[in-house]
């Protein structure tokens, strides 16, 4: 087990999420003060994300090609780039410049994501849980570290903001330096038992019922968990909270998506994929009845909490049931074709967040998300039978 490849990617994962976190909390509110129309505010963030989604095949396919250190650098330089123009663009007020930085910014979301894939790599299959969820509890620093640089650095330089991504910047310099220890995991036994099974067709790895589950649950956890989250910080803003309350709530959401990771693996392994699946459901299931009870400030908490708790288990349970569906020579293009799927739906979440919180209100938004978590939850239980008796030879 090459334990240092996922130490290295826990430090990794805190420093993407932070730069995510970010974004998440600054863009939107940022985006009300020089967009075009207030509708517009989220845009930036929303590109960010279509960034995502498109770089989510090329990233994988890139990895195969040059390997996984080579593709975590450049998106890391890219990023880097990225925020430094961010902090540019809200020096000038120039909100086409802020969404081309966010744009750059979000490619390295595609390759953040590959960092789970990278973990159960580096560790024998029966661990893979544990390691996806080492990996994320790099998120519980990225809890802490995103908002309080977005808070700390905003008066850093003369433009209130701009010093938020500069010191954004500066972390990324950081990510560079850690990347350079990671070590690749591509071995001759592997290559060797990937000449030995002849890889299959997308296609035919879609048909399984545990691929089609794993997709599921990553595309319902994300795209709920972003639908919700890109509007709340707009939403309490419109409601007079000051950023200090904003960060907060933002803050302990991003530390219970990642906390449960201290746990989620042994739990995945002790009641099964599809158990802690459907706890994640549950849980977000309580996040929107507690977004349509109350609107004050200990209910936003709430409700972001366990928004972030639902969301780690049925993710995580979603990524270790993928990693059972691909042989080795398959990997990259399966979780490509998984990644991209998240976030095309993560798109399209955090697109519509903006303008229907402004034309719908945050009551439809809690009773849409109710709605995709009912059918999220009935869709699991449909498959059940299918689920616990696909048998893969591989």
């Amino acid at each position: 087990m090459r334990s240092r490849n996922v130490f290295l990617l826990a430090l990794l994962q805190a420093i993407g999420m932070s730069g995510g976190s970010i974004v998440v909390l600054l863009t939107g509110i940022i985006g009300e003060g020089i967009a075009p129309t207030p509708q517009l505010a989220t845009l930036p963030n929303s590109l960010g994300v279509v960034s995502t989604a498109l770089f989510s095949i090329p990233a994988a396919l890139l990895m195969r090609r040059i390997g996984r250190k080579a593709g975590f650098l450049l998106s890391l330089l890219v990023a880097l780039a990225g925020a430094a123009l961010a902090a540019l663009a809200v020096s000038q007020g120039n909100f086409a410049l802020l969404c081309a930085a966010v744009f750059l910014m979000g490619q390295h979301s595609a390759f953040v994501l590959q960092y789970r894939f990278a973990a159960t790599e580096s560790v024998p299959a029966e661990h893979s849980g544990r390691a996806v969820s080492l990996v994320l509890v790099g998120g519980i620093l990225a809890g802490f570290l995103g908002p309080e640089i977005a808070k700390r650095a905003q008066h850093l330089l003369p433009v209130l903001y701009a010093g938020s991504f500069a010191a954004l910047a500066g972390l990324y310099v950081l990510g560079l330096l850690l990347v350079l220890l990671y070590q690749n995991t591509s071995t001759k036994t592997e290559e060797a038992s990937a000449n030995k099974q002849p890889e299959r067709p997308l296609g035919e790895i879609m048909r399984l019922a545990n691929y089609q589950v794993a997709v599921l649950a990553g595309v319902a956890s994300y795209g709920l968990m972003v639908f919700i989250m890109t509007a709340t910080p707009l939403h309490m803003h419109g409601h007079g909270f000051s950023l200090d309350d904003t960060a907060f709530v933002i803050q302990s959401h991003i530390i219970a998506m990642y906390l449960p990771s201290l746990f989620s693996g042994f739990l995945i392994e002790k009641f099964g994929t599809l158990r802690i699946m459907l706890a994640g459901v549950l849980l977000m299931l309580f996040c929107n009845v507690t977004g349509l009870l109350s609107v004050e400030l200990p209910g936003y908490w709430t409700a972001l909490v366990l928004l972030g708790l639902g969301w780690n288990l049925l993710f995580v349970g979603g990524t270790v049931l993928l990693t059972s569906t691909y042989r080795p020579s398959e990997r990259f293009k399966t979780q490509a074709s998984n990644d991209f799927a998240i976030f095309a739906v993560q798109a399209l979440s955090s697109f519509s967040a903006g303008s229907l919180l402004h034309g719908a209100g945050w009551d439809v938004m809690n009773w849409l998300g109710l709605g995709i978590m009912l059918v999220t939850g009935a869709m699991l239980l449909a498959r059940r039978r299918q689920f616990s008796t696909d048998k893969h030879r591989y």
